[in-house]
């Protein structure tokens, strides 16, 4: 069976890419090579990119300070929604077609044949492949990927809106999901104006939580209360954190917590500020950082410590369902891949709000 190839879209042979060298080297756009439809294996697909987002781990990822190091040199990104304009030869039963729209995730693919796998935790698969760190990822106008892996894209979402539900949505949906709260139950944010929380906070929302938004400054501040957050605490200004939390929830704490911000206070609070039998859910990773948390109220409180890491197939079809019914809606600035060195250096700073999507139009 020799490979299915869009009649409709004409291939180039080079296009531009986001490279970064060598860890920690300074990104570059420059050309680069597509791979020929032939040459596609069994099962991967080739993809032509509308957008994709930027995601506050491909500025990890092209600085290489995280223990587990990416390849290099890298392309990066992986949050990339496009169109399938080929199909590797030899791929039966296809799931995606020629010229639908797909999303590309964190997690480019895995072997579905091991337990983790099996259990539907395709994540911590040994042999998973992650897009933009493993493998190139989603900063290029032409992707390979994996047509039992990729997204479908519901029509009534744009593809910049889809972009960064492919991992900053599907990430906070999961560790919601997973957090075992119920309706009316109190959601501690912390980064809840940043890329992940500011879509914790809609996605809490959705599902009946009340939610305590923690980050710093008017404009987040802004972002956070006409998304739905019901207490917003500013960390800058607040002199005891922990102390405004249990005001808020009538001295008993929260119930759970979403930690998205990349900062080790944002763990170590928690444990302060939970009500017995919380769970305080882990979601950004900073590089180097340790949890400090007292074993003592740890098992005192029987606080719950919950590893959350991205999401499966399943996760990002309902992520992307409900943002498609227009309950979750990604705050995002679009930018061009030609600015992708600016976009990393503003998130060094810690100046963005919402995400940052770069058109490859």
């Amino acid at each position: 069976m020799s490979a299915q190839v869009s009649t409709t879209v004409q291939i180039p042979k080079t296009q531009k890419v986001a490279i970064v060298a060598t860890s920690g080297a300074k990104v570059h756009v420059k050309d680069h090579p597509v791979k020929s439809p032939e040459d596609l294996a069994p099962g991967e697909c080739l993809l032509k990119l509308h957008c994709t987002g930027v995601c506050h781990t491909d500025l990890h990822a092209a600085m290489g300070d995280w223990p587990v190091k990416p390849k290099t040199p890298l392309i990066g990104g992986h949050e990339g929604v496009g169109e399938i304009v080929a199909i590797g030869k030899n791929t039966p039963n296809s799931p995606v077609k020629l010229g639908q729209r797909v999303g590309v995730k964190w997690i480019a693919d895995s072997c579905f044949d091991c337990e983790q796998c099996r259990k539907g935790h395709e994540q911590n698969c040994a042999n998973v492949k992650l897009s933009g760190y493993t493998v190139d990822g989603t900063f290029s106008q032409y992707l390979v990927s994996y047509v039992h892996s990729v997204t479908p894209i519901p029509d009534a979402l744009e593809s910049e809106a889809a972009a960064s539900i492919l991992c900053a949505g599907l990430t906070v949906y999961r560790a919601l999901k997973y957090s075992e709260t119920s309706p009316g139950d109190w959601v501690v944010i912390p980064g809840a104006g940043g890329g992940l929380g500011h879509l914790a906070v809609q996605y809490a929302k959705y599902m009946g939580r009340r939610v305590i938004a923690i980050d710093a400054g008017e404009e987040k501040r802004k972002l956070c209360k006409a998304l739905g957050a019901d207490v917003w605490i500013d960390f800058t200004t607040s002199t005891d954190t922990v102390s405004d939390i249990k005001k808020a929830t009538g001295g008993l704490g929260a119930h759970a917590a979403v930690v998205t911000a990349a900062s080790s206070s944002g763990y170590t609070q928690a444990i302060d500020y939970l009500r017995p039998n919380g769970r305080l859910m882990a979601v950004g990773m900073p590089g180097e950082a340790k949890l400090d948390a007292s074993i003592f109220f740890v098992v005192f409180k029987s606080i719950t410590i919950h590893g959350s890491y991205v999401g499966n197939r399943q996760d990002a079809i309902e992520a992307v369902e409900i943002a498609a019914s227009g309950a979750v809606k990604c705050h995002f600035q679009t930018k061009k891949l030609s600015d992708i060195a600016t976009v990393y250096e503003e998130l060094k700073k810690g100046e963005i709000a919402g995400r940052v999507v770069l058109s490859m139009d």
